[in-house]
């Protein structure tokens, strides 16, 4: 929506009419003043108004930008063929004629007729509600079939899980089958969060008491006071007008669309994008993570860990690609000797044996291509300084390639150094290669392969599965003349063994900073990998998830289980190992049963069920599927797990913020309304009365509508930004039935209001003849006085609201947003003040200095009495505590 039709729509909001109506009386005011003279309060009225309606309207519109931008962070493509060239392109910019490149894990762009199609299956639940995936075909269908029958035709919104192929755009955006029923839903509003529920609620009732309020007084004044003409009953009217703006903060939606959005470009760049600006509650709400293994609480970067031959143990330094480090025994660097022979023998074949390619990139960073674990061993020796002797001795000529029957490939390829001597070296699983060895390598020599020493290779392997690593062996053995490639798979016999290798996807070291920061926080984490259940655990005993020793639950364990044993499963068990799509969205539903609120990683095509059905669905940027990244809230562009714990603190920061400036913004409106309302209630009794003994009011209609323009917007949106306090993440997650604005902060907001309302009575008593206090100034010296007070009391009211418990002298310059509004709001009412020509337009005249530092007196009232109140909610925190 833009923000003029935004705009437009906030007139089905009753309290706009407020301020239609205070623009009406103005007009009025205007043409009735205009037969006695020039109207300049009525216009500086009228100023007044229309600011405060641009500076919402402005408010409004900067946080449409600001979404926009982010929209444009999230924007869905596809691959089509143009010019003969494939490109990716937004999804927005498809034409019908496109050709349409189709892999799986796309989300379809448009419908489109298939042309070419390679074992291409595609979910269609969201558009037909079969569960089941279509297979494809290219075929021409010999009549008109259903909708669910098209197995030629492909839908936008579908996602392909399986296959490849090319399709002709034949309709695109509101055109296409999806977009029929996006026409319908266009009729049906969007749901609003308890966040836009509760403020639209606090509004209702705001407009509902103004309104009761201005009846009062406005009936007061007409009752007490004796009217001259038209133009006095037409002012009284206006004040009660002005009155009720002032007591609604219309600027509120406006501010908190605006904050929202601020937030949400603050986690962009901290590579967390969230889709939708409401979805910030949600995070602040979160209870439960449940995160996938590989990449997220991993590094995705398999790392050889132990090296396990004949002679001992050896162990690279270093995690990842980047080869740092040296290869030890025992502590120390690996020196010449019968290990490092062996050492070097096993990484140089593993390295041979493979197809993956490590460089350094121009930044400086290390990138693989092909398999990572084939890449562990390029990295391991690089670290040993192996690497160039091997490019330089063997050539490689030819090789047999892995299959999952076989689970072993192997390269033949020539010595240099031995007369180009030919071998072949082979790969694979220990238990499939250790069969076909004959012989094993010792330090420099090739001895025959007893039952002790295949007994202790195996025990070797066991070693490094108890420690949760995968295991990969190397061995070798030279071709003899009569041999060549055209035997296959027949070479592969009576090999030398080497040794095996323990790789690992080595834990993030942020993850493991990032989940304490999540249990301090109150916030369960949880491993849902399809990993292997002893290396699930490692993983998540390494990062703190589980204890070590504990297990995982399978997903065959899952199957077995009702929804009342899975339920109790689900209270106890951190980690899952070897599940489906299907056992995500049973944890997530079962976790959801219990009052969770629960975010959930996923990047493969179906995953998008799980994502959809948690409350905030987090879609692995790098990784993910199109159609995840669609189905998901929240889009990781790093495939961080850290990134989402800071994004549950950025959430958590705004709601505190949100709670900041909604206590500012309450309690000053409603010290305004009470300065005007007690004022006229005990008029006489503090001397309100004119020479007539009439009763006049505390403040003009026109410095009630100034209060409201340089007190609310700027410290209020100043508070947005405020910087996150310290103990955000040191607290239990919040509940989705707990309110923003709860009894505790109403209390504030009512005695802090009282407080200001009081301070600046009391600045008219002591200042008025009459009243309680005697004073000695005119009726204008003593209301601009009070008029200051009340700029100066929601000023430092500001720093105030930034914390309910701690002083607003704590980290009292760290927000210089928040200095620069109330120093831009001091300066402005000093003007008013004090220059001549304009205390005819405000109702003022200029203060001495003394009258000024009583104004500035009486307003820090309001700051010594949140000290004190806040200094005994301290005390009875601790109480509780203890």
């Amino acid at each position: 929506m833009s923000a003029w039709r935004h705009f437009a729509a906030q007139f089905r909001d009753p309290l706009v009419y407020l301020l239609l109506l205070a623009v009406a009386v103005t007009l009025i005011t205007w043409g009735l003043e205009g037969w006695i003279g020039w109207p300049v309060d009525a216009l500086v009225i009228t100023v007044i108004v229309v600011l405060n309606a641009m500076l919402g309207f402005v408010q409004e519109n900067r946080s449409q930008q600001a979404a926009a931008v982010l929209a444009r962070l999230t924007v869905t493509t596809a691959a089509v063929m143009r010019d003969g060239v494939p490109v990716r392109v937004p999804v927005s910019e498809l034409v019908c004629g496109d050709l349409l490149m189709l892999s799986e894990g796309d989300s379809v762009g448009a419908d489109a007729r298939l042309l070419r199609v390679s074992g291409l299956r595609v979910q269609e639940a969201s558009l037909t509600g079969e569960s089941e995936s279509v297979l494809k075909s290219a075929a021409t269908l010999t009549e008109a079939p259903s909708l669910a029958e098209c197995c030629n035709m492909v839908f936008k919104g579908t996602a392909v899980v399986q296959g490849s192929g090319s399709a002709l755009v034949l309709a695109t955006g509101m055109g296409t089958e999806i977009g029929g029923i996006a026409r319908l839903l266009n009729t049906t509003p969007e749901q609003s969060t308890p966040l836009q529920k509760e403020v639209r609620q606090i509004g209702r009732m705001l407009g509902l008491a103004a309104l009761l309020i201005t009846v009062v007084v406005v009936t007061t004044l007409l009752l007490t006071t004796e009217f001259r003409g038209t133009a006095d009953i037409v002012a009284v009217l206006f004040l009660g007008v002005s009155l009720a703006v002032a007591a609604v903060p219309e600027g509120l939606p406006a501010i908190l669309s605006l904050v929202l959005a601020i937030g949400v470009q603050r986690m962009a760049k901290h590579k967390a994008i969230v889709k939708k600006l409401a979805s910030v509650e949600t995070l602040g709400s979160a209870s439960v993570i449940c995160s996938d293994k590989t990449g997220t609480l991993t590094r995705s970067e398999m790392t050889i860990e132990r090296i396990l031959t004949a002679s001992g143990c050896s162990c690279p330094e270093g995690v990842g690609y980047a080869p740092d480090g040296l290869v030890r025994h025992e502590g120390q660097p690996l020196e010449a000797g019968p290990l490092h022979s062996e050492v070097v023998v096993i990484l140089s074949g593993g390295s041979l044996a493979g197809n993956a390619d490590l460089r350094q990139a121009p930044d400086g960073t290390w990138v693989i291509q092909g398999d990572p674990t084939e890449a562990a061993f390029l990295v391991a020796e690089r670290k040993l300084g192996a690497h160039v002797r091997r490019s330089q001795r063997f050539e490689r000529i030819g090789d047999i390639p892995f299959t999952s029957d076989r689970k072993m490939m192997s390269v033949l390829a020539i010595d240099h150094e031995r007369v180009d001597e030919r071998l072949i070296i082979t790969k694979g699983a220990p238990e499939v290669l250790l069969e076909r060895c004959i012989q094993v390598r010792v330090g420099l020599d090739v001895l025959p392969m007893t039952a002790a020493a295949r007994a202790r290779a195996l025990a070797d392997v066991n070693t490094l599965s108890d420690q949760a690593l995968r295991t990969l062996s190397v061995a070798y053995r030279p071709l003899n003349p009569d041999e060549s490639l055209l035997d296959g798979e027949a070479l592969e016999q009576n090999l030398i063994f080497v040794g095996t290798a323990g790789i690992i996807d080595p834990p993030r070291a942020e993850a493991a900073q990032a989940i304490r920061e999540a249990h301090g926080a109150g916030i369960r984490v949880i491993m849902i990998t399809g990993d292997h259940p002893r290396t699930a655990a490692r993983i998540a005993s390494d990062l703190g998830i589980i204890e070590a020793g504990a297990t995982a639950l399978t997903g065959a364990q899952l199957d077995r289980l009702d929804d009342a044993a899975l339920g109790e499963a689900v209270r106890t068990t951190s980690v899952y190992a070897r599940v489906a799509p299907v056992h995500k969205l049973r944890i997530v539903d079962a976790l959801q049963a219990q009052g969770h609120v629960v975010a959930m990683t996923g990047d493969g095509v179906n995953d998008a069920p799980a994502l959809k059905s948690a409350d905030i669905g987090v879609a692995m940027g790098i990784t993910g599927a199109e159609v995840t990244k669609e189905a998901g809230k929240m889009i990781l562009a790093d495939d961080n797990f850290a990134t989402i714990v800071a994004a549950v603190r950025e959430g958590r920061g705004i709601l505190d913020n949100i709670r900041k400036f909604l206590r500012y913004l309450l309690s000053s409106n409603m010290g305004e309304v009470l300065t005007v309302f007690l004022g006229v209630v005990a008029a006489r009794a503090i001397g309100l009365i004119d020479s007539n003994g009439a009763v006049v009011v505390p403040l003009l209609a026109t410095q009630i509508l100034w209060i409201n323009l340089i007190t609310d917007s700027g410290p209020a949106l100043a508070m947005g930004v405020d910087e996150h306090s310290e103990d955000v993440m040191a607290r239990r997650p919040r509940s989705p039935d707990d309110r923003i604005i709860d009894r505790r902060m109403w209390t504030d907001v009512i005695q802090t209001g009282l407080v200001i309302a009081l301070a600046t009575l009391l600045t008219l008593d002591m200042l008025l003849p009459g009243g309680f206090i005697v004073g000695d100034q005119s009726l204008d010296t003593a209301r601009t006085a009070a008029f200051t007070v009340l700029v100066l009391t929601q000023l430092f009211n500001a720093f105030n609201a930034r914390s309910e418990s701690a002083s607003a002298f704590r980290n009292m310059f760290e927000n210089h947003w928040l200095w620069l509004a109330v120093v831009a709001g001091l300066i402005l009412q000093v003007t008013v003040v004090q220059l001549p020509f304009l205390n005819g337009a405000f109702g003022t005249v200029p203060l001495a200095i003394d009258q000024w530092a009583l104004c500035l007196a009486m307003s820090s009232l309001v700051m010594w009495f949140s000290e004190l109140r806040k200094f005994f909610l301290r005390r009875s925190l601790l109480a509780d505590m203890h």
